[in-house]
């Protein structure tokens, strides 16, 4: 029981000195606290990273903020009359932990924990050239490919209607992200790529039948190559043609006597 009760109270005590916050480049975030008079005229510090960086200092005669060693926070700092502080125009850079400190205490008043995203790209959604697309495929099959260009801490999905038929997730800076997708050329599912992140998404949606179209007997999407080929045996034969009309003329009007 005691254990209990002593684990509890840990993980209120945590909650109170712990924030979380999630937000998208270009954003403004506010980490908010409410400094009392004593803690005032003690002075408080707010400082980014586990190397400490002083971003701010707010003391009863006035307040400073700082762009930190490498200016990342120049001109984006504000600090309020209650102590908070706010990062305007966030960016990647800007993700990490926050502290805020009295002068006269080691231990923090509160830790802020800031995760900043970029925003998403719509997915596009490509034919994969049956050279590339897998060996074990069926003539049948469809192999399509759906990318996302440099993208950071997203998920990229595969859905049939409400259902996850495939997923993969990424952490690393600006990559590519590809996932791909076999569907039968008759497929009548729907089909949709999602790409996510904790807070926003962009989805594309499948159109088997546009995408992945047949060859009928009578109407085929020819190779380059072959449609040349067919364009110059026809002019030939046109051309032929037109030669042995001329010279048949040309003939008649000989023999013909006047």
């Amino acid at each position: 029981m005691f254990l209990v009760i002593f684990l509890c109270m840990c993980s209120w005590s945590l909650e109170g000195v712990f924030g979380s916050e999630s937000v998208m480049e270009g954003d403004s975030v506010l980490l908010s606290v409410n400094i009392t008079e004593t803690q005032r005229r003690d002075g408080i510090m707010w400082t980014y990273g586990p190397h400490t960086i002083p971003l701010a200092k707010l003391n009863a005669e006035n307040n400073k903020t700082y762009n930190g060693p490498d200016g990342r926070f120049r001109d984006r700092l504000k600090l309020s009359e209650s102590g908070s502080l706010i990062i305007t125009d966030v960016r990647i850079k800007h993700s990490g932990l926050y502290y805020i400190y009295t002068t006269s205490q080691e231990t923090p008043l509160k830790i802020f924990n800031i995760t900043v995203y970029t925003h998403l790209p719509v997915p596009i959604i490509s034919r994969v050239s049956s050279q590339i697309s897998s060996s074990s495929s069926s003539s049948s099959d469809c192999c399509v490919l759906c990318s996302v260009m440099n993208v950071t801490r997203v998920s990229l999905s595969w859905y049939n209607g409400s259902r996850v038929h495939s997923s993969i997730s990424v952490s690393d800076l600006n990559i590519r992200l590809s996932l791909p997708l076999e569907v039968e050329y008759q497929d009548t599912n729907t089909y949709r790529c999602v790409v996510n992140n904790p807070i926003t998404n962009h989805t594309q949606h499948l159109h088997v039948t546009q995408l992945c179209h047949t060859c009928s007997e009578f109407s085929c999407c020819c190779g380059f190559t072959e449609a040349v080929i067919r364009l110059v045996v026809s002019a030939l034969v046109g051309v032929a043609t037109v030669a042995f009309l001329v010279y048949d003329v040309r003939s008649g009007a000989v023999l013909d006597p006047v």
